[in-house]
């Protein structure tokens, strides 16, 4: 087996082992769905002729993916760094790239098979999201957005020490920024300012695109936008993530 088979198969099955992860990666999201299913049932945003369900379900899921690739990679490097696994590899022929790439790659199946259960449970009568006719956008969109992340969730890693310090680090940026981001709320509702502010958080890209793709809402220009805005955040994340990358808490 290679070396960047050995590190796929150890993240993903690091991924799927720990029952807190798999809570907070499969369970979490679908317990907002509900939640604000149950609230807007049945409800129309004013004047737009969309259901709540049309603006959450995208931003819910949004918020999960983009949740998931963060948390994730920062609390396998920083674990991986106290047990001083990756002093380990960096003697193996191992790279940094095959490092990032093999969690790179849990991360996206992570997320399909996340998505597909979101999904699955939103299409359900009871909540009553259809799916538009370009709803295969979503996948380019899944793809940069777990990437931008992921470089996000590096960063995380890199300067934690504790699973306290992931999670604290983690939570200050992702909670604040689904709400801004319009994650949880359709931006129409909130004042300008705040729709201003989104414009500079990638996850508000994410939810932009998806929306395009699993609705219809939004124009082409929208999707295009999203996806070139967060492959700019990735490139931006990426070259921060590289810069800051350690492989031992003594370097």
């Amino acid at each position: 087996m290679s070396a960047y088979a050995a590190l796929t198969r150890a993240s993903f099955k690091a991924s799927v082992r720990d029952t807190a992860t798999v809570f907070f990666t499969f369970a979490f999201p679908l317990l907002f769905l509900i939640t604000f299913g149950l609230i807007f049932q049945g409800r129309e945003v004013d004047d737009t002729g969309y259901h709540y369900i049309d603006y959450i379900a995208p931003g819910v899921l949004s918020w999960g993916v983009a949740n998931a690739a963060l948390f994730g990679v920062a609390f396998s490097l920083m674990s991986w760094r106290n047990d001083d696994l990756l002093r380990l590899i960096r003697l193996s022929p191992a790279s940094i790239w095959s490092v990032l790439n093999s969690r790179a790659v849990v991360s996206l199946l992570v997320s399909v098979l996340q998505s597909v259960l979101f999904i699955g449970v939103a299409l359900l009568p009871f909540f009553g999201l259809e799916l538009h006719a370009n709803w295969l956008l979503s996948l380019p969109v899944l793809v940069v957005a777990v990437s931008a992340f992921l470089a996000l969730g590096v960063i995380v890693g890199n300067f934690s020490k504790t699973p306290e310090a992931v999670a604290a680090i983690a939570n200050c940026i992702i909670v604040p920024m689904a709400f801004i981001a319009g994650s949880f709320f359709p931006l129409d509702m909130m004042p300008g300012w705040i729709e201003a502010v989104s414009r500079a958080l990638p996850l508000r890209y994410v939810n932009d695109g998806m929306s395009y793709a699993l609705n219809g809402r939004g124009d082409l220009t929208d999707y295009l936008v999203a996806l070139g805005a967060l492959v700019v955040y990735t490139v931006g994340f990426g070259a921060i993530a590289l810069k800051t990358f350690r492989w031992s808490n003594k370097s």
